[in-house]
């Protein structure tokens, strides 16, 4: 039996990939003997009987509804609060270092609690402190951010907006450095692995693949689908999604057939989503959801007659294997890790050209048209994410890459406790 505590400077329930990735791994490990503590800041993760939420509370200055928020003199509690301020007062995003120091400063209060710590992509400069206590450190890295910045950049409209985000990025030094001292870093995908060695320059042999899993509350149908219904989960406003390609993809199909599109998201209040829907004046047609509980989000999921993951890049792509789950055919971008999720090209999916809305809007009419491939194509989903995609496998697998950690953390202490040969 292990003792985890397991860091995360921000858990969001049912996106964005990290407080998904808490919750399930967490279950699956206490599940198999192991006790687990999580570190988060917020907003804060769901968690499973058994699991432990230490919070480790930051100034929020990014909360919905009120992003980028001015907090009240009576907030400040130490001077990482004055940081984290200031860094977002200079355009800077501060979280992942300012949780680290937090998180560092709670652990080595608590050194003999715990055989291993796990951070969940925090890479701040706290992380390098907690093997200093005498606590082995194990990293996740979903991908490296670098390719949110150079996504983000080539969309940027001005060159006041791109030295704002070049700023807005300035943490990413800070993780190259702490990725690149990393004892040991566990990755989704042969695509993240790659990337991450490309761009922080970390060691392969330093980095392990551990596929991520499908919760089991992802099932098909049980109620028909949806006539003309297109679904997408994604951050509607971030680049990197690509739900620009699909808006302009559905308004060229709007324009020969009743269809509809649920956007699983929260858009920003007159983001460029909002503005792209109303210039291609498609309102009337796309619906977003958010808020909604696990049950709710699968019959979602299930309601669609194709669906569509448009991303520019994905580390792994929770969504896709979710949707799979659920038998739900899928037109995906050929982008990243997702091609490793869904296999072969038109057995549970249609991979196109990321940015391409031309093939996007050919891919998307056929699937349509076709339901017998659509069947065919969301059974053989069904199927992978049954034979490869289990967060059991994952808890054993990570449960394993601690032990080696913990193992290697030991055997270089007391190589360094040995009497030197001339003494």
């Amino acid at each position: 039996m292990l003792r985890v505590a397991l860091l995360s400077y921000r858990s969001k329930p049912h996106c964005g990939g990290q407080g998904i990735y808490i919750r399930h791994l967490s279950r699956e490990l206490v599940a198999q003997g192991h006790e687990v503590e999580v570190f988060s800041a917020q907003p804060y993760p769901i968690l499973d009987e058994g699991v432990t939420l230490t919070k480790v509370p930051s100034l929020d200055l990014y909360r919905q509804p009120d992003p980028f928020r001015l907090p009240k003199l009576r907030e400040f509690r130490d001077l990482v609060d004055v940081e984290e301020f200031l860094t977002m007062c200079t355009a800077g995003f501060p979280e992942p270092k300012t949780f680290s120091t937090r998180v560092a400063r709670l652990l080595a209060e608590r050194v003999d609690d715990f055989d291993v710590v796990h951070d969940n992509q925090v890479l701040g400069y706290g992380m390098l402190d907690i093997e200093k206590m005498g606590l082995p450190l194990i990293t996740t890295v979903h991908h490296p951010i670098t390719f949110d910045r150079r996504i983000d950049l080539a969309a940027a409209p001005t060159l006041r907006k791109k030295l704002s985000l070049r700023r807005w990025y300035g943490f990413l030094r800070m993780q190259g450095k702490v990725a690149r001292q990393a004892r040991k870093i566990l990755t989704p995908s042969e695509s993240s692995k790659r990337d991450i060695a490309h761009d922080f320059g970390v060691d392969p042999a330093r980095m392990q693949v551990i596929l991520l899993g499908v919760d089991d509350v992802f099932v098909p149908p049980t109620k028909p689908r949806v006539p003309g219904r297109i679904l997408a989960m994604a951050s509607a406003d971030a680049p990197m999604k690509g739900i620009a390609t699909l808006l302009e993809a559905f308004a060229k199909l709007r324009t020969e057939r009743d269809l509809e599109l649920l956007l699983v998201t929260r858009p920003e209040p007159g983001g460029r989503t909002e503005q792209l829907i109303d210039k291609l004046a498609i309102k009337d047609s796309v619906r977003f959801i958010s808020g909604v509980s696990d049950a709710e989000l699968v019959e979602v999921m299930g309601s669609a007659e194709v669906a569509c993951v448009p991303s520019l890049y994905e580390g792994f792509s929770l969504p896709t294997a979710e949707l799979m789950a659920c038998a739900t055919p899928l037109v995906v971008s050929r982008a990243g890790a997702i091609p490793e999720v869904v296999g072969p090209d038109g057995e549970c999916a249609q991979l196109v050209t990321p940015g391409d809305v031309g093939e996007l809007t050919s891919a998307l009419a056929a699937l349509l048209d076709d339901p017998e491939r659509r069947e065919r194509m969301g059974q053989a989903g069904r199927r992978r994410v049954l034979e490869k995609f289990s967060w059991r496998a994952v808890a054993t697998a990570t449960a394993q890459a601690y032990e080696e950690v913990i193992a290697d953390y030991r055997a270089e202490q007391a190589h360094k406790g040995e009497p030197r040969a001339d003494r």
